[in-house]
């Protein structure tokens, strides 16, 4: 897609500050960088959300996170790691382009995430349970 930013920068139609490359995916360093070392990996062909993930497009670019989260923890001495993957504007995604953050982390690195856990009884467990095995048929 001509409009999609990543698009731009996987035909190289933008610079990219390239990490790893192969025939299905891209990893580049985020120009935001949270944290020094905050690598992007993003698929090649233009896939919005996970929802519409082949099943080896999912390995691939899963495949190629997991070296690049390794690479990223050795090379930059993270004492952590977060990966972010978002989908849809409610879900914070801010590009269209299926992708994930790789993001070294550090102790009092100023990056905060909210969690607010509900906590419910075990009934409302078992219910929602059963309305995502029901989507999973």
């Amino acid at each position: 897609m001509s409009d999609c930013i990543f698009c731009q920068l996987i035909a190289g139609r933008l610079p990219a500050s390239k990490v790893y490359e192969d025939g299905q995916v891209l990893a580049f360093m985020d120009a935001g960088q949270v944290n020094p070392g905050h690598v992007i990996v993003a698929v090649k062909p233009h896939v919005p959300t996970i929802y519409s993930l082949s099943p080896e497009l999912a390995a691939a670019v899963f495949m190629a996170t997991v070296k690049v989260a390794r690479a990223v923890k050795t090379s930059m001495q993270a004492e952590g790691l977060t990966l972010l993957q978002a989908n849809e504007k409610a879900g914070w995604q801010t590009v269209a382009h299926f992708h994930i953050h790789v993001l070294p982390r550090h102790g009092n690195d100023g990056v905060a995430f909210t969690w607010p856990a509900k906590h419910p009884p075990r009934e409302e467990l078992e219910r929602l349970a059963g309305l995502v095995r029901q989507g999973l048929t």
